[in-house]
């Protein structure tokens, strides 16, 4: 599977980005789905996992109530919206892919199989 990120930029404080990742494969809709983050001088942190079917989504604490993160199966695409972004957002944005999975939390980098090239974004104060 490859993944390939994109939507990135530079945004104020208080603005909106919409990343997306598009994977190769015919198995996409079977993978749990998520967005990690490394900002400079830190390790990459977890933002937000999808299920197969998009019914079940989990979020960081301090992203919960701002970024939504959905995905379109006919596409091999998952989203990740974010708003009323803030400056401590700024970091490198990587989706990756787990392909076995169970119910319950996947929040370590370690727990994931693919992963994408990252895209950067940065929030101005």
């Amino acid at each position: 599977v490859q993944l390939q990120a994109s939507g990135g930029g530079l945004v104020q404080a208080g603005g909106s980005l919409r990343l997306s990742c598009v994977a190769s494969g015919r198995t996409f809709s079977s993978y749990l789905m998520g967005w990690f983050r490394q900002a400079p001088g830190k390790g990459r942190e977890f933002v937000a996992s999808i299920n197969w079917s998009g019914g079940s989504t989990y979020f960081e604490g301090s992203v919960k109530g701002r970024f939504t993160i959905s995905r379109d199966n006919a596409k091999n695409t998952v989203y990740l919206q974010m708003n009323s972004l803030k400056p401590e957002d700024t970091a490198v944005y990587y989706c990756a892919a787990r392909s076995n999975y169970h119910a319950g939390t996947y929040i370590s980098s370690l727990e994931y199989d693919y992963w994408g090239q990252g895209t950067q974004v940065t929030v101005s104060s």
